[in-house]
């Protein structure tokens, strides 16, 4: 039956790809733009519902996501400050034990446990189950919310709040290392592992199988299937089409290339790149973020750095515009709630904490402690917001002392532009380093996102070769369109199924936080054993 479902819904999406893949017609970013910005507009007004607050609006998504991760800062006593060190060890493997004894299994239902260890090529560690290390597990995560909105949203969000929106972006960020300690803690815990070894987790995991376990079975399929039908949607869009056409764009751009054909050409090459990378599933994946995801942050946070020491002498002052701005009442875009909404939005919209996928990356570690991926996943934040998200705010604060490229309170049409003139303006020839940065920030996050969209897509259509292999392709031929063409009104409707994924992800959390609590305190117990040994 899921197979057949998986069979309509390809032959469903056929007239729609054969209209979207003769790039050279004209008109057709507004014909197929035409087509969605009703459905964009409807789903959009939804998710993207707000409330007025001081003359500012604000959208109840962010207000969910805030809170969320403001209740599990205080429900597990600020884990974003206890537990970074043990999360550095982690990640380390400060306490990989081979003779450590596996706990029981949550295997499918056809699935013999006694058969796991058959696979050595898929679990290399026979003491814990799992695909990726802890390592690679981080880097696929932040390979996926590491990406153009660390360059191009920061710019927009300074441009309309000013300065001071970067307190609050460093703040949420913060903040939002308790919501992602807490999702990918139970991703871990309520995976699946079939006979081969392969992993499937996330959210349509822990959200049907934990709210069954509080006897909320009903409600927990409900908002499984809700979560993964928003999940592949977000693939396609915001996961994959977006980032092929900014990165395109930047390219086609940076290199003065005037044929109509240059995106295609991209999107096929990047498409290629990325079809040879998720066919191998996520260990190629974890393999190849791995290596790409420090090398992208190295040379993009390098170069900021760089150009924050020639500007040195623009710190103090950089660090005044921040503190007074986010303080102050007569801030611009709105006052003092208006810079703290553009901060906290950005980082909400940038680490992705509290949208659930993550926890479908995480899922895959080789672990037997549940916990201990939550102690992983605190990093993300920290390394998305506070320290990349931070990196180009300064470069943009200290290029811009005298406001000679963006003027606060005016919203920036093109970010990347922007940043790119904060770079060129310091470094000549910096726009070249930018450009290689945005290319791989949009690789990776295409392939961790492929890699979401797969296991919810698997979730709804089961787990077999074909389904896995359909959906492939289907995200190889969307990253082709998405570079040759505008498509505005489908990046907002898909944007809008990423965020959708909130409500059903944050609700599960507050509900599952007791399991949490019980996986942080096993784990924590026998990182001080280890040490004891």
């Amino acid at each position: 039956m899921k197979t057949r479902i998986s069979f309509l819904l390809f032959n469903l999406l056929i007239p729609f790809i054969s209209f979207c893949q003769d790039t050279a017609e004209k008109g057709i970013d507004e014909r197929i733009n035409e087509v969605f910005e009703p459905i964009a507009a409807t789903v959009g007004g939804i998710v993207f519902y707000s409330i007025t607050v001081a003359g500012n609006t604000i959208p109840i998504v962010l207000i969910v996501l805030i809170g969320g991760a403001l209740f599990f800062t205080l429900y597990f006593k600020f884990p974003n400050i206890r537990y970074l060190k043990l999360a550095v060890k982690t990640v380390r493997g400060d306490f990989y034990d081979p003779n450590q004894p596996t706990e029981e299994l949550k295997v499918s239902d056809n699935t013999r446990a006694d058969i796991l260890d058959d696979n050595p090529d898929t679990i290399r560690d026979e003491s814990a189950q799992g695909e990726v290390t802890p390592f690679q597990a981080l880097t696929a995560a932040l390979s996926a919310t590491v990406g153009l909105g660390n360059i191009a949203g920061v710019a927009v969000a300074l441009s309309l709040g000013g300065p001071g929106a970067t307190f609050w972006m460093i703040l949420a960020g913060l903040l939002g290392m308790a919501t992602k300690f807490t999702e990918c803690t139970l991703g871990v815990k309520y995976r699946d592992i079939d006979a081969d070894g392969t992993v499937h987790g996330g959210p349509m995991y822990y959200l049907s199988k934990g709210l069954k376990e509080k006897g909320l079975g009903g409600l927990g399929k409900v908002f499984a299937v809700f979560f993964a039908i928003m999940c592949v949607g977000g693939s396609f869009g915001g996961g994959n089409m977006f980032q092929a056409n900014q990165a395109a764009a930047q390219f086609i751009g940076t290199f003065g290339i005037q044929s109509s054909s240059a995106g295609f050409i991209f999107g096929v090459i990047v498409a290629f790149l990325v079809g040879i990378v998720i066919i191998g599933g996520i260990k190629r994946i974890g393999q190849v973020t791995e290596k790409v995801v420090p090398f992208m942050a190295v040379l993009y946070v390098g170069t900021a750095l760089i150009i924050i020491f020639i500007n040195l002498t623009s710190i103090p002052a950089a660090f005044g515009l921040i503190f007074s701005g986010a303080f102050s009442s007569t801030a611009i875009a709105g006052g003092f709630v208006g810079v703290l909404i553009q901060g906290f939005q950005r980082a909400a919209f940038s680490n992705e904490a509290g949208v659930g996928s993550a926890a479908i990356a995480h899922s895959a570690v080789r672990t037997s402690h549940p916990a201990s991926e939550g102690m992983v996943a605190l990093l993300e934040p920290f390394i998305d917001t506070v320290v990349i998200c931070t990196m180009t705010a300064l470069v943009l604060i200290v290029t811009n002392i005298d406001g000679g490229f963006m003027t606060y309170g005016v919203k920036a049409p093109d970010g990347v532009g922007v940043t790119s003139m904060a770079f060129e303006s310091t470094i000549g020839g910096s726009s070249y380093i930018l450009t290689i940065a945005v290319i791989l920030f949009a690789f990776s996050t295409m392939l961790s996102w492929s890699y979401y969209g797969l296991q919810a897509w698997k979730f709804l259509f089961g787990k077999s070769k074909v389904a896995d292999l359909t959906y492939k392709i289907l995200f190889c031929i969307f990253v082709v369109i998405g570079a040759s063409i505008s498509l505005g009104a489908v990046v907002d409707f898909s944007d809008a199924m990423i965020f959708a994924m909130v409500f059903p992800n944050i609700i599960g959390l507050l509900i599952l936080a007791p399991v949490v609590r019980e996986e942080v305190a096993k784990y924590v117990a026998y990182t001080q054993n280890y040490k004891s040994k």
